[in-house]
């Protein structure tokens, strides 16, 4: 494991900043995990990003099959981990309050390898129908990939309203779509096919069987591994707490505890703080040296260059 070289990490202050001003005791368990170890990578990356990115060629032909596990722990620089980590933190209180702890990181786990192979498989179908064997070579990185499909189920969940993105009222149900674009119009470099694998493993679970094999699975490891006397149950939303039974057979549940998650992030909502991330995104696009990096699932530019990662780059 290498560590990163010091410096003065402005993203990962502000993602801090957040943290604390939420309070730490106020953010589920799952979610600050996954903010722990994501920031963990940072700091001490497991391997060079040349060597823990997605791409046909060093997966599938190169068999290196480790890099669908990494990829997603790690992050470019400290504002790509800053964006990624602020939208897990806001889905996160939600979405994980609403499923339960133990289905949450059941989620979290599945989407995380799933969006790797949907990934691949994008790629591995662009560059076999357009003839362009450079796809394969194409190398992706970040967390957003698993953010795009947790951004599905939470439309899902809450489908009505509207958001505001880049100044245009979107429908809720469609809002993924049009961050999608939005993203890529705004932010050259981004994975296209990164975040469009996301919304297709939310989708997977939202309409298609996704979630009916995780409920299978999860029921033959609880048959299996669950304690005596203790029954989990779930609802349409994942599980919703743990049954225990009295003497004469009758249940008693308990729920989990109501927690306030919702008031952070200087007041910003997630769709105003991608509008505020993407405008500093064009306001910056011809100083990207000094200031922050576009949002998203992606390498940075030296990176970029030496994957031939998208043709941007003109190559």
């Amino acid at each position: 494991m290498q560590r990163r070289t010091r410096g003065i990490n402005t993203g990962l202050l502000l993602l801090l900043s957040q943290v604390f001003q939420i309070g730490i005791n106020n953010i589920p368990p799952v979610t600050l995990a996954t903010l722990a170890v994501n920031v963990w990578f940072f700091l001490n990356p497991w391997k060079p990003l040349y060597h823990s990115c997605i791409s046909v060629e060093k997966c599938y032909q190169q068999k290196d099959w480790q890099r669908l596990l990494l990829s997603p722990l790690h992050h470019g620089d400290d504002w790509h981990l800053y964006f990624n980590m602020v939208s897990m933190l806001w889905k996160g209180v939600k979405l994980e309050r609403r499923l339960g702890s133990r289905w949450f990181v059941y989620v979290i786990a599945t989407f995380s390898l799933l969006t790797g192979v949907v990934y691949l498989l994008l790629q591995f179908t662009a560059a076999e129908l357009m003839n362009q064997p450079d796809f394969k070579r194409n190398c992706a990185v970040g967390f957003s990939g698993v953010l795009f499909a947790l951004k599905v189920l939470s439309n899902h969940y809450c489908p009505g309203g509207f958001v505001n993105i880049l100044g245009f009222p979107v429908p809720n149900r469609f809002a993924c779509w049009a961050e999608l674009v939005a993203i890529h119009f705004c932010t050259p470099g981004t994975s296209f096919a990164g975040h469009l694998a996301g919304i297709l493993v939310g989708l997977m679970y939202t309409q298609g069987p996704l979630k009916k094999i995780m409920d299978t699975c999860a029921g033959i490891f609880i048959s299996h591994a669950g304690p005596s006397g203790q029954q989990n149950h779930f609802n349409n939303a994942g599980p919703s707490g743990y049954q225990n039974h009295y003497a004469d057979g009758r249940p008693v549940t308990y729920d989990a505890t109501y927690r306030n998650y919702d008031v952070y992030t200087a007041g910003l909502s997630e769709e105003e703080q991608l509008e505020r991330a993407l405008r500093a995104s064009i306001w910056d696009r011809g100083n990207t040296r000094n200031g922050p990096m576009p949002y998203g699932f992606r390498l940075p530019p030296e990176e970029m260059r030496r994957q031939r990662l998208h043709r941007f780059d003109g190559q």
